[in-house]
């Protein structure tokens, strides 16, 4: 194993030092719990919206902190869910009064933990939602997930419902606007390369130098299927299609009902992407691709969305969220709308995506 670091043990620690260090006025670091939160928060009167995750998908969550986007991001160890406790710690220094929305990616450790969370939240007086992000068409359920995995559609929920708080948007607006943009996002990756998790100092799975992993977690979960490599336009149509094909996806997810005041199962359904449709189109590094190979991989996705009369009035290109030093890549696709369009467009700094400011 060759990483840049001192010792496995102290790598989210030593990131998050040297993220307060880049950053002061941008965003700051509480340790033990960790979390990252914006410089100027609590905002009075905005609602708060918080995500979190293992660590090892960097920029996301840590790098989407600050102004338009999150107020707060909770990370874990690499690959592991963060705990109830940081997320709580969270919500009580960025909460301004206007309740907390929680973007939880669908992973069994993040989902359970945090509704342990917004539970002991609601219990110390905030007002707590949580909208679960399940976009990848690859597999229905995995090694750690029971239905779809959250995946590229996460940062862009971040980004649209991190500008609607910002625009003074109330809780239940900010929580409707997110589901809205869960339904309408769908994607999946491929690996050409595993990763190595450094506290297990070896790669989360073997691939021969001439095979490739469709459908791969950011985890590194195992895809669809292992195959020959194929060339970047094969490689982004087997995506594309796949995302674009996709039939109707009918699941019930659990959301805190306030005027109930309990867990409900709400039943929810992703609709087809059809002729018409306006997207945005993101195609994302897995963390080792160079940046020189994802115009190509975008160059081929407006191809096939030209030919399926799908129009990209939006796109995002480049390392947003990563499984370590993997080298691959993923394709997200968002159905827009006006209000998307731009809540997209509104200006967003942080240490990991700006623009407009």
């Amino acid at each position: 194993m060759k990483k840049l670091i001192n010792h496995p043990a102290n790598v989210v620690k030593e990131e998050l030092e040297g993220i307060a260090l880049a950053y002061p006025g941008l965003v700051k670091v509480h340790f033990e719990p960790n979390f990252i939160y914006r410089a100027d928060a609590p905002i009075p009167g905005k609602v708060a919206v918080i995500s979190g995750g293992g660590s090892g998908h960097e920029p996301m969550h840590g790098g989407f902190v600050g102004v338009g986007m999150l107020d707060a991001a909770c990370p874990g160890e690499v690959f592991t869910s963060p705990t109830p406790d940081q997320m709580l710690e969270a919500a009580k220094m960025v909460h301004g009064g206007a309740g907390v929305l929680y973007i939880v990616k669908n992973y069994t450790g993040d989902v359970m933990n945090f509704e342990m969370a917004a539970d002991m939240a609601r219990a110390e007086g905030i007002r707590v939602l949580n909208i679960l992000i399940d976009d990848d068409v690859a597999v229905k359920d995995s090694l750690y997930t029971a239905g779809r995995r959250g995946t590229g559609t996460t940062v862009l929920a971040e980004k649209i419902c991190g500008a609607a708080a910002e625009r003074g948007y109330d809780l239940k607006r900010v929580a409707d606007l997110c589901r809205r943009v869960n339904i309408n996002g769908r994607s999946m990756g491929m690996a050409l390369t595993p990763c190595t998790v450094p506290m297990a100092g070896k790669p989360t799975f073997e691939l021969a130098e001439d095979e490739m992993e469709v459908g791969i977690g950011i985890h590194g979960e195992p895809g669809r299927e292992r195959m020959k490599l194929k060339t970047a336009d094969e490689i982004t149509e087997m995506l594309a299609l796949a995302i674009i094909e996709d039939p109707p996806y009918r699941r019930t997810v659990r959301e805190w009902d306030e005027e109930k005041a309990e867990w409900v199962e709400v039943e929810l359904e992703d609709p087809p992407f059809r002729p018409g449709d306006p997207v945005l189109a993101f195609v994302n590094s897995m963390g080792g691709t160079p940046d020189i190979e994802l115009p190509i991989v975008y160059r081929k996705l407006h191809e096939i969305c030209t030919k399926k009369g799908l129009k990209i009035v939006r796109n995002l290109i480049g390392r947003y969220i990563t499984s370590l030093e993997m080298q691959g890549v993923s394709i997200t696709l968002l159905r827009m709308d006006d209000e998307m369009i731009d809540l997209w467009d509104a200006p967003v700094k942080t240490p990991g995506l700006r623009w407009g400011m």
